[in-house]
C-alpha cells in the first residue's frame, strides 16, 4: 500500500511544482534556488518531445511512445506487486510509474512536458529536467540494483 502512496505522491508533487511554474510570469524565470549557493536554478521550459526535445516534430509518436512504456511499466508492476520479495524492484518501479505518470499527463492534456530544473554541475549544466524526470532514473536505477542482488543471490 505504501507503495502506491508513493506513486500518487510523485504525481500530485510534481504535477503540483508545475502548475506554479505555469501559473508565474515567464519574467520570474531564471530563479536561482534559496540556500544552494547557485547551485540549482528554477527555470520555466517545454519540452514539446521525448528527453532532450527529440522527436518533437512528430507529436502523436512523443505521445504514443511513454504511452506505451508506462503501460508496460505499470504491468511489470502489478505482476510483481502481490509476490513477496523483490522490494528494489518495487520501489524503483513504483518512483518511476510517478515520474512517468507526470509526464505523461503533460504530454497528453497540455501537448509538452514542463520541465523546471537545472543544476549547475558537470555536464548538467545544460539540461533542464522536473521531478517526474528525477524519480525515472532513479526508480530504473534502484530498479538494476534490485535485480542484480536478486540474480547475485540465484548464483
Amino acid at each position: 500500500m505504501l507503495l502506491l502512496f508513493l506513486i500518487a505522491a510523485v504525481i500530485a508533487v510534481d504535477l503540483g511544482i508545475k502548475d506554479m511554474i505555469e501559473h508565474t510570469e515567464d519574467s520570474a524565470f531564471p530563479k536561482e534556488l534559496d540556500g544552494w549557493g547557485g547551485l540549482v536554478t528554477i527555470f520555466k521550459s517545454h519540452n514539446p518531445g521525448l528527453p532532450f526535445g527529440r522527436l518533437a516534430a512528430f507529436p502523436q509518436r512523443v505521445r504514443e511512445i511513454p504511452l506505451a512504456v508506462t503501460g508496460g511499466t505499470a504491468g511489470i508492476f502489478l505482476w510483481l506487486f502481490p509476490r513477496k520479495g523483490h522490494r528494489l524492484q518495487k520501489l524503483g518501479l513504483a518512483l518511476t510509474i510517478g515520474g512517468a505518470v507526470s509526464n505523461l499527463y503533460d504530454r497528453l492534456v497540455r501537448g509538452y512536458v514542463v520541465d523546471y530544473l537545472n543544476v549547475r554541475l558537470a555536464r548538467l549544466k545544460k539540461v533542464i529536467f522536473n521531478l517526474g524526470d528525477v524519480c525515472i532514473l532513479l526508480g530504473a536505477a534502484i530498479f538494476l540494483v534490485g535485480e542484480l542482488i536478486s540474480a547475485r543471490r540465484e548464483e
